[in-house]
């Protein structure tokens, strides 16, 4: 194997890929409570944006409920105020310290709605896959242009990229079937 041709690091760039799909699914709401799905939300605080993990403790005390313990009470309020602005449809209550978040059951409007943008992450997993293989098949075609490979050589790399990428595009595509299924019932 030349030095110019790594099969490991396309391997590498194409699992990222697929890691940062499974964040992008980890924060859509499928009924069931996930602390994940808080992640993105950020309360203005000490005057400064920061993530609820860093305000409170992130828990789910049950399956339809979300609750955030703050550390500071004179935070709750911000957190609160962040959690209903965050667009998740989300209407936290507060007791005291702890923000209680019940999750409301999905319509069937609400889930196609959702499944539509799990199809649309994986498209985007999808694409960046590719671009990866395109990327090492252009390598290739350099390295055998610059007589650093074979042509033989160029053609076996080139069936072992194909066979990465179609690995991992059927990775993404089962992993999106599971996550609408996750989604859809009810």
């Amino acid at each position: 194997m030349s030095d110019d041709i790594d099969l490991g690091d396309i391997e590498r760039r194409m699992a990222g890929a697929i890691e940062a799909l499974k964040t992008e699914f980890a924060g859509l709401r499928t009924g069931r409570a996930s602390a994940s799905l808080l992640d993105p939300v950020v309360a203005d605080v000490y005057g400064a944006q920061m993530p609820l993990n860093q305000v409170g403790t992130v828990t789910v005390p049950e399956a339809r409920m979300l609750s955030v313990q703050v550390w500071d009470k004179a935070n709750v309020s911000a957190v609160e105020k962040a959690i209903r602005n965050a667009g998740l449809g989300l209407n936290p209550m507060v007791d005291g310290q702890l923000v209680r978040i019940p999750l409301p059951e999905l319509n069937e409007e609400r889930r196609r709605e959702l499944a539509k943008i799990a199809a649309k992450y994986a498209e985007q997993a999808r694409i960046a896959v590719r671009n990866v293989r395109r990327d090492g098949m252009d390598t290739l075609k350099k390295a055998e242009k610059d007589k650093v490979i074979s042509e033989d050589d160029h053609k076996l790399y080139a069936d072992e990229v194909q066979e990465l990428t179609d690995r991992f595009v059927g990775e993404i595509d089962q992993t999106l079937a599971v996550k609408e299924d996750e989604i859809m019932q009810v």
